[in-house]
């Protein structure tokens, strides 16, 4: 009985600490969504609400229409590769990555929060490079 109520215990506690610990990596749907230009499947991870800049565009808006936005920026720019180059944070996450498209290359960077025991990104930021 002892037994059962430790694995019982150790699970819970497991389950509680999981999504902190998991919390300083990126998901990796947010690089596959950038590599492949798909940005409903980035824009699946916006907070409500996001802060965008996409070049010299500057904008807060809302998960719908950043995904718009988003959209519009691929079908001008059409992603050929993406790799993050550095992340880190602990109470916030962020990544810096370099976009590689047709049409030139860009910087990416982006601010992941934890909202509702997700990782949400709350800005996105695509520079020329």
């Amino acid at each position: 009985m002892r037994h059962k109520s430790g694995i019982i215990i150790f699970f819970i506690v497991w389950c509680l600490l999981n999504p902190i610990f998991s919390f300083g990596q990126i998901p990796p749907q947010i690089i596959s969504g950038l590599k492949v230009g798909d940005s409903k499947i980035v824009a699946a991870h916006f907070y409500e609400n996001i802060e965008l800049v996409i070049i010299d565009r500057e904008l807060v808006c809302s998960q719908a229409q950043g995904e718009q936005i988003l959209k519009d920026f691929f079908l001008r720019y059409k992603p050929t590769d993406f790799k993050i180059t550095h992340q880190g944070g602990e109470d916030s996450s962020y990544a810096i990555g370099k976009m590689q498209t047709a049409n030139g290359n860009f910087r990416v960077y982006f601010l992941l929060k934890s909202k509702v025991g997700k990782a949400q990104i709350v800005q996105l930021r695509i520079d020329k490079d």
